[in-house]
């Protein structure tokens, strides 16, 4: 999440007053993450019938807007935005999609979409422990059992073929200004990675970004998941890489085996590995990392001066990389 277009007042309440939530009272711009223009709003709430006639688009007085600014295709939000209904009717902790009064899942301002979504109650955590690291891959693994059905299909744009553009966009000149190790990190895995990514485990709708920013918790409960706008039909081990790759590492770097070991045991809890997801796991690891390298390192060489967001540093995720490859039995 993060803040790049600027709404003024008068625009911002015309905009809320297309949706049946009361008017609005405040906004206030979220700095956090990296795609996004986020806003928390507060209205006075509505009781009166919204989407599905029963009352529930204005049963609170608490929203987050969202403006679609880059790495997101118009034609995608009906995907992201579906999924979370249809997971939050499936019981999962994730924010619905507030319908506008036509009952259109967003609203455009220019080129730009808007989508009007549930405030979930709880906090993300800096340093999760053990029981809070369960409990998430718990919720991971019924996401993934709860999205067996959902209708619409999504490729992955942040897959293998996007790292490799994301690379060469950057250059190996930017590479190297970002860190003198992380051109011949890019250039030593990177092919391999792609030469070898698995192409026959068990697929479905993955969330690809559960980061702890985008968990909300009260103690050991998780009481929303949410930022789905990288969500996508693809490996579901891979899912739980991007996960690990994510909770599993203290701020220096350094692994976590009680976080890591825990994540993994609330996962199978819900939803046990194949022989052939944990024998993986260690290659899903690697990508997942350098996944992420390669995003933040197009964003580190691109993000605008004036916005309000902190690019995030690309040499996390490229050590984990390191890491991971070199302590496959971490997963046995």
């Amino acid at each position: 999440m993060a803040v790049y277009t600027h709404l003024g007042a008068e625009e911002m309440a015309a905009l809320i007053a297309r949706f049946d939530v009361g008017t609005l009272v405040s906004a206030k711009g979220i700095a956090e993450g990296v795609s996004n223009s986020n806003w928390l709003l507060d209205t006075t709430g509505q009781n009166g019938a919204g989407q599905d006639g029963a009352g529930h688009e204005g049963a609170g007085a608490r929203f987050i807007l969202t403006m679609y600014e880059f790495r997101i295709e118009l034609e995608d939000l009906p995907y992201f935005l579906s999924l979370l209904d249809h997971l939050a009717a499936k019981g999962c902790p994730v924010p619905r999609t507030i319908h506008d009064r036509d009952g259109a899942l967003f609203q455009m301002r220019g080129d730009k979409a808007l989508a009007l979504i549930e405030y979930l109650p709880g906090v993300s955590v800096n340093t999760p422990t053990a029981g809070q690291a369960r409990a998430v891959g718990g919720e991971l693994a019924r996401l993934h059992l709860a999205a067996a059905d959902f209708p619409a299909s999504r490729a992955n744009g942040m897959g293998v073929a996007e790292w490799q553009r994301l690379a060469a966009a950057c250059g190996t000149d930017g590479l190297a200004r970002i860190d003198p190790d992380l051109a011949g990190i890019v250039a030593n895995e990177l092919p391999r990675l792609a030469a070898n990514w698995p192409a026959d485990l068990p697929s479905g709708v993955i969330h690809a970004d559960l980061f702890p920013d985008n968990v909300l918790m009260l103690d050991d409960v998780v009481t929303g998941l949410i930022d789905f706008y990288f969500a996508c039909n693809d490996i579901l081990a891979y899912d739980l890489a991007v996960t690990h790759v994510a909770w599993c590492f203290d701020k220096d770097d350094r692994f976590r085996p009680d976080v890591s070991a825990a994540l993994i045991e609330g996962y199978e809890s819900v939803r046990p590995l194949g022989a052939d997801e944990r024998a993986a796991l260690p290659l899903l690891g690697q990508g997942a990392a350098m996944r992420f390298a390669m995003s933040r390192a197009w964003d580190w060489l691109n993000t605008p001066a004036d916005a309000l967001v902190t690019p995030k540093d690309p040499m996390g995720p490229a050590r984990r990389l390191g890491f991971y490859k070199a302590n496959p039995e971490i997963f046995a």
